[in-house]
């Protein structure tokens, strides 16, 4: 069993906030803070040279934003998991760095307890981060703008299983709640995830979700 500290790199243009988040962090024996940069444009010699497990990443910077910072990191072989950080949840700029890869996001304004566990729970990768914030934010981009979308979810040859899945995936559920509620183990669920994942040709559950909601095969539901 591996018990070295979940490595995490922050990135955001304001010192107060990088400060801040230090302490927070650095004060859960499961955690920490391994650098730190002011812009999107230091993060990919950092993760070259620091490999963080999660990298806490602002969308709203000066030079290169968080959401290009974002698609540069996919690109790598082995890219960290990216936790968008931000002000307001009903933005675009969070939309677009979901879509770009980012894994989920916090608001700035979270407390402390909340921050550390949406950092633990996007390493583990099992559940949706801040499922109903997703789901907000999908019901502005149904029908949405990613090229294919439509295509690659209900062509995607997902079997009814599967497409359970996905429902329940878009629904905030955990593996084990999955399980659970279908009367799985919860290694069958990982492998049914496995395969969503692989027929929609994205990287995890976060993306899935998001094109789940803008395709329509999942729908948003009334507040």
């Amino acid at each position: 069993m591996n018990d070295a500290p979940i490595k995490v790199l922050l990135v955001d243009d304001e010192e107060l906030v990088r400060a801040g988040l230090r302490v927070i962090i650095d004060a859960q024996p499961d955690l920490t803070v391994v650098g730190a940069a002011g812009d999107g444009a230091e993060v990919g010699p950092l993760v070259a040279r620091l490999l963080p497990d999660v990298v806490l990443m602002d969308v709203r910077m000066p030079s290169v934003d968080g959401i290009q910072a974002t698609r540069l990191l996919m690109k790598r072989p082995n890219p960290p998991k990216i936790l968008v950080i931000t002000t307001f949840e009903n933005d675009d700029y969070v939309y677009d760095a979901l879509q770009a890869g980012a894994h989920g996001f916090v608001l700035k304004r979270t407390p402390p307890e909340q921050i550390v566990q949406a950092i633990r729970l996007v390493v583990r990768g099992e559940s949706l981060l801040f499922p109903d914030a997703i789901r907000q934010l999908a019901a502005q981009h149904v029908g949405g703008s990613r090229s294919g979308t439509d295509s690659a979810v209900t062509r995607a040859g997902l079997t009814e299983r599967e497409g359970e899945v996905l429902r329940m995936m878009a629904a905030g559920k955990s593996n084990t709640e999955i399980a659970a509620e279908l009367y799985l183990g919860v290694e069958t669920v990982k492998t049914h995830v496995g395969n969503v994942l692989a027929k929609l040709s994205v990287r995890d559950r976060t993306q899935a979700v998001i094109a789940a909601y803008e395709s329509g095969f999942v729908r948003p539901t009334a507040p």
